[in-house]
């Protein structure tokens, strides 16, 4: 019997290519290898030969870069040159090295874009993606214009994770995104999203077993240490004043990362932060409410990158 999530990640891979986009293995060192999705004359001579300004999307800890963000690429590839990561361990995405930080996750993702071409980009970043995306615009000023950052905060604590995870019913970020029953994720589910998913339990079960873009659940010792990764001290923290535009796009009912998260983080990164709630929308705000999500990104964008043909 086939996976219907194979299947669907099948169809997702055809419609990518009827919009102009084709897979790229990018080794960033011997060893590492990132995979992205990206215009299909990405690469000529190691020179971007698209004209259109490059917006790069990070996905979130479950599943791979075309899953999370199935309903923003046609929406955004006649205006810009879109390019969807998988980042490391996720996907076709894989490293040998030991390293686990959202820095070594910018690093490596700054690299391939610059051997793919890209020199100047926009980032949008979803939970786990939004972590990246707002560390690679601290770390590469001058490569990253912006950035729209959807259900992540600048740093993360054992306090905010605690706070996130035990409101919710859980112990620790681990226990939370890394179910391994059809139950756990029926529960992961429901409290991402605004609405409860009406899925029958086969869909469940296949996402679960689901191996063929890797969307979940394979490389899961190294996806907990990612996560561990993501929690640094107090004394840690340095909370940077980005020099370009950050834009916070959250689901109004985000029961992980709550708007008061957002609201606060707005405050203490500068003046160049910008908030926006969608209401009727949970932590996958981007999933949930696309129209309206893709609408205020390309607002987002075209403010950034003003085109003439540009319809928002």
């Amino acid at each position: 019997m086939v996976n219907v999530v194979t299947a669907y990640g099948w169809l997702l891979h055809w419609l990518l290519r009827a919009v102009g986009l084709t897979p790229y293995m990018v080794e960033i060192e011997p060893g590492t290898v990132i995979k992205f999705w990206g215009p299909c004359d990405a690469v000529s001579s190691a020179k971007c030969l698209s004209s259109k300004p490059v917006v790069v999307l990070l996905h979130g800890f479950c599943g791979d870069g075309i899953i999370n963000w199935q309903c923003q690429v046609a929406a955004l590839t006649r205006d810009y040159a879109v390019y969807v990561p998988d980042l490391l361990f996720f996907g076709g995405s894989v490293t040998d090295k030991a390293e686990r930080s959202p820095e070594f996750q910018a690093e490596c993702l700054a690299a391939g874009l610059g051997k793919l071409g890209v020199e100047k980009c926009v980032l949008v970043g979803f939970s786990y993606g939004g972590f990246v995306a707002l560390k690679m615009a601290e770390m590469y000023a001058e490569m990253v214009e912006g950035a729209v950052v959807s259900g992540a905060v600048v740093a993360i604590t054992d306090s905010v994770v605690l706070r996130a995870v035990e409101g919710i019913g859980y112990s620790s970020c681990s226990e939370m995104l890394l179910p391994v029953s059809v139950g756990e994720l029926k529960t992961l589910l429901s409290v991402a999203c605004y609405r409860n998913l009406s899925l029958p339990n086969r869909f469940y079960a296949d996402f679960l077993q689901h191996n063929e873009l890797q969307a979940m659940y394979s490389n899961r010792k190294e996806r907990a240490e990612l996560l561990e990764a993501l929690v640094i001290s107090y004394k840690e923290i340095k909370i940077p004043k980005f020099h370009q535009r950050i834009h916070l796009l959250w689901g109004e009912d985000d029961k992980i990362f709550k708007v008061e998260f957002a609201q606060k983080m707005k405050e203490k990164v500068g003046n160049n932060a910008t908030y926006e709630g969608i209401k009727s929308a949970g932590h996958l705000v981007h999933l949930e409410r696309p129209w309206l999500y893709n609408k205020s990104l390309k607002q987002f964008l075209s403010s950034v990158f003003p085109l003439p043909g540009a319809k928002n």
